[in-house]
């Protein structure tokens, strides 16, 4: 059976380790490892919006943020395409 996709809201990427919100929608802290938004932090004590902090991420060339889970097929176009999955849980993007 596979695993159920965990989806970040402002990356896209497909394999975040636990839910960024909890049953109770409390944030979980968890953080993304492409783009490195921490749920609970950058959204409640810096001020971002998804939609911001994934601009700035863009502008920054889509860093990927924890060199160590990176995908060794990691490139521009992947992580662009990436983008799409936020569809999958935000019909509005």
């Amino acid at each position: 059976m596979e695993k159920e996709r965990i989806i970040c809201p402002v990356c896209g990427y497909d394999r975040l380790p636990e839910p960024p919100h909890d049953e109770h929608g409390c944030p979980t802290y968890v953080i993304c490892p492409c783009c490195g938004f921490e749920f609970g932090f950058d959204d409640d004590s810096e001020g971002h919006t998804y939609s911001t902090y994934r601009k700035q991420w863009i502008d920054r060339a889509f860093p990927f943020f924890n060199a160590k889970k990176r995908p060794a097929s990691w490139n521009v176009r992947a992580m662009k395409r990436q983008l799409d999955n936020i569809e999958a849980i935000d019909p509005h993007y």
